[in-house]
């Protein structure tokens, strides 16, 4: 019974092995998705407004000193004097809100803004923005804010229980900005432009550099370091790099990877990157666990008995001090998908598993870069 049990493990993981054999050793990607072109890039906008119209959900103003001050500041611009007044209103709130300059975002375009609650609100759901200005690092005046919100959650309560999906007091405005400042960038005029490595990377910078020359037939193209590939513009693109990025930007290049396991102690995620290699070592992991069972028992006395009912404790203890476990031994330049059903075939979790990379890579075994998030 044991053999055929061994027999059908091993099957199993020949099938698996043959069936990653039969993959593509890495994917190739296009240029234009694995870099990112020197000035196009996004620039991230920041203002603080107020949300009107809740029902009853908003900020407590006595809680709440900025939002006070805020509605106050609001109306008086509208000539309403309250300095004076008590207010108890319950339908403002004071939020926080976010968007994303696209590159090259022209003046009159629209873009998606984020709505968050800054103090005490409940729920901003049927409330509206009002005007609210978006500003740039530098403190400038980008784009202008304001629309009615989409919540993606809500939240309602009575006198004994209340229920709550998603977060209420976090929505957008679709096209809820208008752009009124633009970044000026003249990419068309450029001679030279640099090419960012996402992942940066020498054999991956010099891959894309004899791509683009193999194709334009000349040097115009040179990696500088790791993350940088510098373009030149050649005399027949007519002073436009526009065309030539437009040209190259679709050019196929397989990205090289270093040798890396990513390690998440939090969750217990491992992701062990294909270029991972181990030299021969062997592997054992038991660990003593203690269980303690409490099954208390009720004594009760005979009827008309002058006995008292008592509870007689029962405590059942069992060890495991894992001597089931075998050493296993990992073959020295074994593959990604051979040293994780190496792994798998000792019976461990992610937990121990973390455990045993660790100590692999401290024993000198492991030809790769652990990095713990």
């Amino acid at each position: 019974m044991l053999k055929r049990h061994f027999v059908r493990l091993a099957a199993a993981a020949l099938a698996l092995v043959v069936g990653f054999a039969a993959l593509p050793a890495a994917a190739s990607s296009r240029i234009k998705d694995i870099v990112d072109i020197e000035g196009v890039r996004e620039n991230q906008l920041i203002g603080y407004g107020l949300v009107v119209g809740l029902q009853g959900t908003g900020d407590s103003l006595n809680n709440t000193p900025f939002t006070r001050q805020s509605l106050q500041a609001m109306l008086e611009r509208l000539g309403v004097n309250v300095r004076d007044s008590t207010m108890r209103t319950a339908n403002i709130a004071a939020v926080m809100v976010t968007a994303h300059l696209p590159p090259f975002g022209t003046q009159g375009a629209r873009i998606d803004v984020s709505v968050s609650a800054l103090g005490d609100s409940k729920s901003l759901q049927g409330g509206t923005l009002l005007v609210t200005p978006l500003l740039g690092a530098d403190g400038e005046v980008y784009a202008i804010a304001q629309g009615p919100l989409a919540i993606g959650g809500f939240s309602a309560e009575g006198d004994g229980a209340s229920v709550t999906r998603g977060v209420p007091t976090s929505g957008r405005i679709a096209s809820g900005a208008v752009i009124e400042r633009e970044i000026p960038f003249k990419l068309a005029s450029m001679s030279t432009v640099r090419l960012s490595l996402r992942n940066p990377d020498f054999t991956t910078a010099r891959r894309i550099a004899m791509a683009v020359n193999e194709l334009l037939g000349q040097p115009v193209a040179e990696p500088t370091d790791p993350s940088t590939v510098r373009l030149t513009l050649p005399p027949k693109f007519n002073g436009n790099i526009v065309d030539l990025l437009t040209d190259i930007e679709q050019l196929i290049v397989e990205p090289d990877l270093p040798a890396k396991v990513v390690i998440d102690e939090s969750t217990g995620i491992i992701v062990i990157g294909q270029e991972v290699r181990v030299s021969t070592v062997a592997v054992a992991q038991g660990n003593l666990t203690v269980l303690v069972t409490e099954d208390p028992q009720v004594s009760q006395p005979e009827p008309f008995s002058d006995g008292q009912t008592v509870v007689t404790p029962r405590t059942q203890v069992d060890v495991q001090d894992g001597v089931e476990q075998k050493l296993a031994v990992v073959k020295a330049g074994v593959t990604l998908r051979e040293l994780v059903d190496g792994l798998n075939a000792l019976g461990l979790g992610p937990r121990d598993l973390i455990s045993i990379l660790q100590a692999i890579k401290a024993a000198g075994a492991l030809q790769a870069e652990i990095e713990v998030m």
